[in-house]
């Protein structure tokens, strides 16, 4: 090989070289940040958020075991208890909740249609009482 092609090839594959290392930075700077976020660690997480492949990830064997011991990790570890049940107990609860307020509020309205329709009836009543008595127009118009 000449002098000349060795510098070249020195020099490119140093720019590789840094060019992994900054990737593997990236996608190391991901995994923590999907933690601290506490997001699932999957490649598809960390690909995203270091803008890397998935080919990168697999081919690099500590990020892809630290990937795969962190996604294990997530899936033996057993949700809280409390919260899941009170959550299915609240999904549960709540389309009964909203079946009963509705059926309250049909209730309700119909209530005060009877209210109101009573109320018009009286009101009726009250003017023909008022013009069979024979007042002035005026006393029934200020009724009204």
């Amino acid at each position: 090989m000449t002098d000349a092609r060795t510098k070249r090839t020195q020099t490119l594959t140093a720019a590789a070289k840094a060019k992994s290392q900054a990737k593997t930075k990236a996608a190391e700077q991901a995994i923590r940040a999907l933690i601290k976020r506490g997001e699932p660690i999957t490649f598809q997480g960390v690909q995203r958020e270091a803008g890397v492949s998935h080919a990168f990830l697999y081919n690099h064997p500590d990020l892809r075991g630290r990937i795969e011991r962190l996604r294990s990790q997530a899936r033996t570890v057993p949700a809280p208890a409390a919260p899941a049940d009170a959550e299915s107990t609240l999904v549960l609860a709540l389309p009964s909740q909203i079946t009963r307020l509705k059926q309250q509020h049909r209730e309700e309205v119909q209530a005060l249609r009877d209210a109101l329709e009573q109320a018009h009836g009286e009101n009726l009543d009250l003017r023909r009482e008022l013009a069979r008595r024979g007042l002035p127009q005026a006393a029934i118009a200020e009724t009204k």
